[in-house]
């Protein structure tokens, strides 16, 4: 599905269709390290419930993938929006489309896991809240 914004010139497709490259490109950009070569397209078909896609003029300028216990439980993995987007709402407008597909798709809750300095992101703009949660280091 795809569908228009209040934001000009930009969409957003569920499960939407992309090159490998792009993704590595755009991961490569915003989590700061080396460009890979990983296959996107067949991990995400087979461990998420579904992904957004958000393009700009066909560009892929932002990005989201909807993991899934194949229950209720969605996890919001690899949020991203492309440096010169940042900060004028289309990362929360990105996480909002998660939130609805997810809901659509009948899951009764919606994790996600950050780092620090994005606390007033997920807890403020995207209305998560703080939960006791644990974690183990395995590398």
């Amino acid at each position: 599905m795809t569908r228009s914004t209040k934001h000009s010139g930009v969409r957003f497709e569920w499960r939407g269709t992309f090159a490998n490259t792009e993704l590595n490109e755009l991961h490569s950009e915003c989590f700061q390290h080396p460009l890979t070569d990983d296959d996107w397209w067949s991990r995400l078909n087979t461990f998420s419930l579904g992904w957004i896609c958000m393009r700009m003029s066909k560009r892929l300028v932002g990005f989201v993938n909807v993991a899934w216990d194949g229950g209720v439980h969605a996890f919001l993995l690899d949020t991203m929006i492309t440096t010169d987007l940042r900060r004028r709402g289309y990362a929360t407008a990105l996480v909002e489309e998660a939130v609805k597909h997810a809901r659509a798709l009948r899951c009764e809750w919606l994790h996600v896991d950050f780092e620090p300095h994005l606390r007033d992101f997920y807890y403020g703009a995207c209305k998560f809240k703080a939960t006791d949660a644990g974690l183990i280091r395995l590398r």
